[in-house]
């Protein structure tokens, strides 16, 4: 089955087509950071506003990369939510609009779900039941979550950050020490000769059960917003320490303070459940430090590591279309004419 994805949850507007849930024949992002940087962050107007400009050219490279007529589609996915509702709003309509036109049904896919069937796209990807159960890490700019997959794509929430994702607070983290915006990258990027062991900055934990969702662990959930604080402190008692001889090791220090706090809760799910691999996706996925300490916390507990294409971490459509072909398929069911987007669309515990 060819089915054309539209992504436009966020700050990126993406198509892709996809056959029978893995076979990615194109995949094509304009991402719009550089009208963003300015800001220091995503301004949901501008967003959608670049999403009304530029959906249509992408859609149709999509078509073109793949080499298929408009006709060859069989079904069209699209975003329904998390993500910015004006954002939203613009993937739904047009995908609405192409269902109508080329008269196909159109599938809305969880952003969330679909980031972590991002670990299957590709012919050579194992089967879901090949590595299930697994313990998926999604950690991105707007979402930080551990998760158990089942073999039949079911998912369980097990733990979750209480105030900032973790691409939030590295790209808060990069607006404190000046260093622009995405702030993973500029952070990564600054880091890479610095002394991660310079400036002492603490590594959050959870311990209180009434911060965090009925259901859930507290030792399974993360907290950045304290990190976060900290750095800004320390930069304000030692502006020096932001002054080019000094900033690798801040931004080391830093990097590895947010990141070591992802593992620590993956640590202890995988102490206490039964996991036949581990997972990572998301934008933050592509962290070199990150993907390190999966590797190593995978040869702690003799655990199979499956790691997101570099290509498919950030926001895209090829995930998309990906999971609504898929066995998943019960994630992406026909998106009614008048069903609502859902902004807030969770993951259940």
């Amino acid at each position: 089955m060819l089915i054309l994805g539209i992504e436009t949850s966020c700050d990126e507007t993406a198509a892709a087509v996809v056959r029978d849930g893995r076979q990615v024949l194109s995949n094509v992002v304009y991402s719009q950071i550089a009208r963003h940087q300015a800001f220091g962050g995503v301004v949901p107007e501008i967003a959608s506003r670049l999403h009304v400009e530029k959906l249509p050219v992408v859609v149709q490279r999509a078509l073109d990369d793949a080499g298929l007529p408009w006709e060859s589609i069989e079904e069209i996915a699209v975003t329904r939510g998390p993500g910015l509702a004006p954002a939203l709003l613009v993937g739904t309509a047009a995908a609405r609009a192409l269902g109508l036109s080329l008269d196909r049904p159109v599938r809305g896919v969880s952003h969330l779900v679909a980031h972590v069937y991002s670990l299957f796209l590709g012919a050579e990807s194992p089967q879901p039941a090949e590595v299930s159960p697994m313990l998926v890490l999604l950690v991105s700019g707007g979402h930080t979550m551990l998760l158990e997959l089942n073999a039949d794509g079911g998912l369980h929430l097990l733990g979750e950050t209480v105030d900032d994702a973790a691409g939030e607070a590295l790209d808060k983290g990069a607006v404190i020490m000046r260093l622009g915006y995405p702030g993973g990258p500029a952070i990564e990027k600054a880091a890479a000769d610095g002394d991660p062991a310079r400036v002492p900055l603490p590594r959050p934990q959870v311990r209180d059960a009434s911060m965090v969702p009925e259901g859930l662990s507290p030792e399974l959930c993360f907290s950045f917003s304290g990190l976060k604080t900290a750095l800004r402190y320390f930069v304000e008692r030692h502006p020096e320490s932001i002054e080019p001889g000094r900033i690798a090791d801040t931004a080391a220090s830093y990097q590895a303070a947010v990141l070591e706090s992802l593992i620590r809760p993956l640590r202890r799910a995988l102490e206490n459940g039964e996991f036949a691999a581990l997972g990572c996706v998301g934008g933050v996925a592509r962290n070199r430090l990150l993907r390190r300490l999966l590797e190593e916390t995978g040869r702690d507990f003799g655990v199979r590591l499956r790691l997101s294409e570099p290509q498919f971490c950030t926001d895209n459509a090829a995930m998309i279309a990906g999971l609504a072909g898929s066995e998943w398929r019960q994630h992406a069911p026909v998106l009614g004419l008048h069903d609502p987007i859902l902004p807030s669309w969770r993951i259940p515990a």
